[in-house]
């Protein structure tokens, strides 16, 4: 460490080439890592929306060990929080949602989530906000001025139904 004549401690120059980068180097390997996030968040959700197609078409019975351990479906595995309750409304909904209608659902569904939130219209949007910065749901306001969210699946896969065809 380099020491003034004063006897204070010298600082290194922060504008000097090298810091500025190394900044410029972490600044672009953050936002690959955080691209690349999303997209590895974007594909588990379209990925977990195919497997709840399928058991609404077919049962849970149609799911092995392993899969009930990854959803979270199996043994003592730890309550399902606020984000996977309203990840959950948006995948089985029809169309897009009010956070209001978010929040009934998750009412409906899975009250003992609500009852640990203090105002839980606002955390129910907090929480869908969160999912459209994932890539997750798509926000849009409908007709009568209200801002919705509908679940949105990765663009470069083929539609659920495609995927998995309608019992005739």
């Amino acid at each position: 460490m380099e020491l003034h004549a004063n006897g204070s401690k010298a600082i290194p120059d922060a504008s000097g080439p090298h810091v500025l980068e190394v900044l410029r180097s972490a600044q672009e390997d953050l936002a690959r890592l955080m691209q690349e996030r999303a997209e590895v968040t974007k594909r588990i959700g379209t990925v977990k929306q195919l497997i709840v197609g399928m058991t609404k078409l077919f049962g849970d019975e149609i799911l092995n060990e392993e899969l009930l351990v990854l959803l979270n479906r199996k043994g003592n595995v730890r309550q399902r929080g606020l984000t996977g309750a309203c990840r959950l409304v948006l995948m089985q909904s029809r169309g897009p949602q009010s956070a209001r209608e978010v929040c009934e659902q998750v009412q409906r569904s899975a009250p003992s989530v609500l009852a640990r939130h203090k105002d839980p219209l606002a955390s129910v949007t907090t929480v869908v906000n969160r999912l459209a910065e994932y890539g997750e749901a798509q926000p849009s306001i409908r007709a009568d001025g209200r801002r919705v969210w509908e679940w949105v699946a990765d663009p470069s896969e083929d539609s659920f139904e495609e995927i998995v065809p309608a019992r005739a």
